[in-house]
C-alpha cells in the first residue's frame, strides 16, 4: 500500500495535466463556462432556501442561507467526485488496455477536479457573508485541514469503488441513489441541533455529516469544531484510504481482461 502512495506521488505531473484538462473540458462548449462553478451552488442554495425555509416555514436560524451554502460546498464536492470517480477508471479503459497506465491516479484526478470547483467557489461564500453583514471568521484557517481530510476521505472511498465498478458496472448506479440518501443524513438543509438526541448517534457516526457540520463552524459561525469531529474525521480518512487501496491491490492486475 505503501508503495502505490509513492508511486501516485511520482505521477504528480501527470495528475496535474489530467486534472487541468479534466477542468478544463467539463464546461467547453457551453455558455457560462467556469461561472458554472459559481452558478450552481447559487442555484442549489436558492432552492433550499426557498423551499425549506419559506415555504415549509423550516425555522433554521439565523443566517440559513449561509448555512445551506456553507454545507452545500462540500457536498457539491463530494456528490461531484463520487459520480465522476467511480466510472473514472471503466471510463478510461482505452487507456488501461493499450498501456501501462497508472488506473489508481484517475480516481484522484476526479478527487482533485472537483476540489478546484469547490476552492473557486468559496469566494462567493465570503462575498454572500459581508453582503448579510456577518464578518469572514478567522476559522477559515482551519480550511487546510479540513480539507486535507475530506480529500482523503473520499479518495479512497472513489478508489475502492472505480475499481470495483470495473467488475460490478451497476455500482455507479448505485452511488446516484445512495448520494441522495446520504444527502439527508447530512445537516444540510437543517442544522444538526435540529435532530431529536436519540437520533444524534446517526450524525456522529456519519463522517460527510460530521464534516458538513465542520464546514459551517469554521466557515459561518467562526467556532472551532471540537477535537473528538477531527478524531472522528481522521480515522474515517485513515479507513477510507486503507479500504481503497486494499481493493483496487487486490483487483488491478484484472483490469485489462475485464476492460
Amino acid at each position: 500500500m505503501l508503495s502505490l502512495g509513492q508511486e501516485t506521488w511520482k505521477f504528480r505531473a501527470l495528475i496535474e495535466a489530467l486534472v487541468r484538462r479534466h477542468v478544463a473540458t467539463r464546461y467547453r462548449g457551453s455558455m457560462f463556462g467556469f461561472l458554472w462553478s459559481f452558478l450552481n451552488p447559487l442555484c442549489l442554495m436558492a432552492i433550499y432556501t426557498l423551499v425549506f425555509h419559506y415555504y415549509m416555514r423550516f425555522d433554521g436560524g439565523p443566517n440559513y442561507h449561509l448555512m445551506v451554502f456553507a454545507g452545500l460546498l462540500p457536498w457539491i464536492w463530494t456528490s461531484s467526485a463520487l459520480s465522476e470517480g467511480t466510472s473514472s477508471i471503466v471510463g478510461s479503459g482505452h487507456l488501461i488496455t493499450k498501456s501501462m497506465f497508472p488506473a489508481h491516479i484517475l480516481p484522484c484526478v476526479s478527487v482533485l477536479s472537483s476540489l478546484i470547483h469547490f476552492v473557486l467557489a468559496l469566494p462567493m461564500l465570503a462575498v454572500f457573508m459581508l453582503l448579510a453583514g456577518v464578518p469572514v471568521p478567522v476559522t477559515w484557517l482551519l480550511l487546510p485541514l479540513l480539507v486535507a481530510l475530506h480529500a482523503l476521505l473520499i479518495n479512497g472511498l472513489v478508489l475502492a469503488l472505480s475499481s470495483l465498478n470495473v467488475f460490478f458496472r451497476d455500482i455507479q448506479h448505485l452511488v446516484g441513489n445512495l448520494l441522495t440518501f446520504l444527502f439527508f443524513l447530512c445537516p444540510v438543509v437543517y442544522p444538526a441541533s435540529a435532530v431529536p438526541e436519540r437520533f444524534r448517534f446517526l450524525l456522529n457516526s456519519n463522517p460527510f455529516a460530521v464534516l458538513t457540520e465542520c464546514y459551517q463552524q469554521v466557515l459561518v459561525q467562526g467556532v472551532v469544531p471540537p477535537l473528538q469531529s477531527f478524531v472522528t474525521l481522521g480515522a474515517a480518512a485513515g479507513i477510507s484510504i486503507a479500504v481503497g487501496l486494499i481493493v483496487y491491490d487486490r483487483v488491478c492486475e484484472r483490469f485489462a481482461e475485464a476492460l
